[in-house]
């Protein structure tokens, strides 16, 4: 899918309608089966950036064409259909703690099922098969009837992640989708999510606060900084000077950035108990 942005201004999700837009006239176009990173300090915007993408966020100014279309003159069957066409994995996975691992990982598939098909999919799973590959591919096969209160924080996140490999979606949208993961697991995810996206023609457009992972996985970072791009570059032209100038007064983030934190354990990383 191509993603075209002209000038586009938001506030976060749930702002108040007073609130200043943390975008701020950004422009940018994503072509149809392109990877693309977006790194930069807390509150650049990058979190509000993908809730635009995902049509989950009306811009309060600008326009966005997806495909060609412009979402927000759509109907409302129409919008939703079109939403089915996109899949937005948020930081922490809204997964239901007493929910077994391959429901959470067969909701990717709930655009594209009908309600009885749906419901019956709660009891009697409709694609073990398609679920454990998925799995597998993170090295959670063995958690396919495991509960999801029963997992780690990573372990979680990555449940969240196998939910991509599922969808029938054409735009991927994560949202720091490595942020709970160990060193080792943080370079399988992110060689997993750009071999699938490309192997798939899926467009693929990630939040990354691993700056190293975004530089060495992604062909394409963009920088943003104060809710305006600052740099639009391959990632073989993205210099030490150029990162030292998007995290000016944040080097904090970019050290830490370059070096994955440990793998969260299910008491330092709380589930997300609601849905969308």
């Amino acid at each position: 899918m191509k993603l075209v942005l002209k000038a586009i201004d938001a506030a976060p999700l749930g702002a108040a309608a007073a609130q200043a837009p943390v975008l701020r006239a950004l422009s940018l176009t994503v072509a149809d089966g392109e990877a693309v990173a977006v790194i930069g300090p807390s509150g650049a915007g990058k979190t509000t950036l993908l809730h635009v993408l995902a049509c989950a966020l009306r811009p309060s100014a600008g326009q966005y064409e997806l495909d060609g279309s412009q979402p927000w003159t759509l109907g409302r069957a129409d919008l939703r259909a079109l939403r089915g066409r996109l899949f937005l994995a948020p930081q922490v996975p809204p997964l239901p703690p007493r929910q077994r691992v391959v429901t959470a990982v067969l909701a990717g598939c709930l655009a594209d099922w009908s309600l009885a098909r749906s419901l019956r999919s709660l009891v009697y799973p409709s694609d073990l098969a398609a679920a454990h590959a998925a799995l597998a591919s993170f090295d959670l096969a063995d958690k396919l009837f495991e509960r999801v209160d029963r997992l780690s924080g990573g372990e979680r996140q990555r449940v969240g992640l196998a939910r991509a490999l599922v969808t029938p979606a054409q735009l991927w949208l994560l949202d720091e989708p490595l942020s709970a993961l160990d060193p080792l697991r943080t370079e399988q995810a992110a060689q997993v999510l750009v071999q699938q996206a490309r192997q798939r023609g899926v467009t693929l457009v990630a939040s990354l606060h691993h700056v190293e992972m975004a530089l060495a996985h992604f062909p394409r970072i963009i920088g943003l900084r104060q809710g305006q791009v600052l740099f639009d570059l391959p990632a073989a032209e993205v210099s030490p000077a150029l990162l030292a100038q998007l995290y000016a007064q944040h080097e904090e983030e970019l050290d830490a950035g370059l070096v994955p934190p440990p793998e969260l354990d299910s008491a330092t990383r709380p589930v997300l108990m609601t849905c969308r």
